[in-house]
């Protein structure tokens, strides 16, 4: 018997959730991406569901969990954890179904997710410095009252729930050779694999599903390639949406049978990737939902044709986005802070001006200060914000000032 026909999620689990879902969400478009397409060599698609309501893919598998409980589960309640885009989702749901739900979200989450939960009607309770720890008090309080606890991605229901996202695909992008996502939990990839592969099974050929991670919240190459969950000691990262420490044991059973990779990306090529969407695509995505497509700028994907990008959520803190920008205009060589030390004398910061200006770069700020352990008499240290064009002309900037005799040191 083939490996998908004896998975705990199989593809008639997913049609059977888009048949719950008809007229509940939203189908999302899927956009075609020139500019990424060029740097790449073949066709790129972003399917967009941080346009989806409540701001990404979650509500998908939240709907499908919540719609087949009984009457007398609908009656206790359910409880929930997440650091925004699942408790959204549960939220919307609940409200959807009128079901009374409670969100435990981690201290420190972002104001906008946080207002936003609320908003749609759901109680939240602050508690942990972390989703894991959120999560398990969620438990404890579902086996405390009886609440029903809708767990973000280690449910048949949810994982089934995420996996219309791949039927949508299907039908907008039919010629797709291969559909990069970010993992978290992995119930978005898990569902997605198992749609995608049962269907490219019908028809013959072969589709390629890439799962992608932050860095410095990856536990998933060390688990596949134990074959068993390895939990990360530590997790840190920008996209908190997939700050996920250790894997869930039910997408983790379906991604190491059906899954063609899963690759990792650095915080700088995650802002990269945010500041290209911005600009190139004009879509506002967050860190999470923006790693398939830095991980196709850092050439991670070798030969990967036609392409589609889940966009899985645009959840994203406007201060975080003020962050990310500066980190990601850095990255590029756009951005630039210079620390210098001058003689205390007349003159001095007009000749480092000067020279600034003759190349073509902006000041955006500038800090100058006589006082401090590792400044003399009679010298200055000024630290210079610049505006640049790239890492080219950065370059040239520097090679300026160095070749009037300052010593500039790059601090960002």
């Amino acid at each position: 018997m083939n490996t998908l026909d004896t998975l705990p999620v199989t593809l008639d689990d997913v049609l059977k959730a888009r048949e719950l879902l008809e007229g509940i969400i939203t189908k999302t478009p899927i956009e075609s991406s020139r500019a990424l397409g060029a740097m790449v060599g073949g066709e790129v698609f972003f399917k967009c569901e941080n346009l989806q309501r409540a701001g990404s893919f979650k509500v998908r598998g939240a709907y499908v969990r919540m719609a087949r409980l009984s009457p007398e589960e609908k009656k206790r309640g359910v409880v929930a954890a997440s650091a925004g885009n699942h408790a959204q989702g549960v939220a919307v749901a609940a409200k959807s179904l009128g079901i009374k739900a409670r969100i435990y979200m981690p201290l420190g989450v972002a104001l906008p997710k946080l207002a936003a939960t609320r908003s749609h009607g759901a109680e939240v309770v602050l508690h942990g410095h972390n989703v894991d720890e959120a999560l398990a008090e969620a438990q404890r309080y579902a086996d405390e009252t009886g609440a029903v606890f809708v767990h973000p991605f280690d449910n048949v229901d949810v994982v089934a729930g995420q996996g219309t996202v791949g039927l949508e695909i299907l039908d907008q992008v039919p010629n797709v050779d291969t559909i990069l996502m970010g993992v978290g939990g992995g119930g978005l990839l898990a569902g997605v694999a198992v749609a995608v592969k049962a269907r490219a099974r019908e028809l013959g050929r072969e589709i390629r599903i890439i799962g992608v991670q932050a860095e410095n919240a990856a536990a998933y190459p060390p688990s596949l390639a134990a074959d068993a969950l390895v939990p990360l000691k530590k997790v840190s990262t920008m996209a908190d949406g997939i700050a996920v420490g250790r894997p869930g044991q039910l997408p983790f059973s379906i991604i190491r049978e059906l899954v063609d990779d899963v690759v990792t990306v650095s915080e700088d090529s995650l802002a990269r990737a945010l500041i290209f969407l911005l600009e190139r695509a004009k879509m506002v995505v967050e860190p999470a939902g923006a790693v398939g497509v830095a991980a196709l700028m850092d050439g991670k994907i070798e030969n990967p044709g036609t392409t589609a990008v889940i966009l899985s959520g645009g959840n994203i803190d406007p201060m975080l986005m003020l962050k990310v920008i500066q980190r990601g205009l850095s990255a590029a060589g756009r951005y630039m802070t210079v620390r210098m030390m001058l003689d205390d004398r007349p003159g001095s910061l007009a000749t480092i001006a000067r020279i600034i200006a003759e190349n073509d770069a902006n000041v955006t700020g500038l800090d100058h200060t006589r006082v401090g352990g590792a400044i003399s008499m009679g010298d200055v240290s000024i630290t210079v914000n610049l505006e640049t064009k790239g890492h080219e002309h950065s370059e040239q900037v520097l090679a300026a000032l160095r070749a009037e005799g300052f010593h500039p040191i790059v601090v960002h």
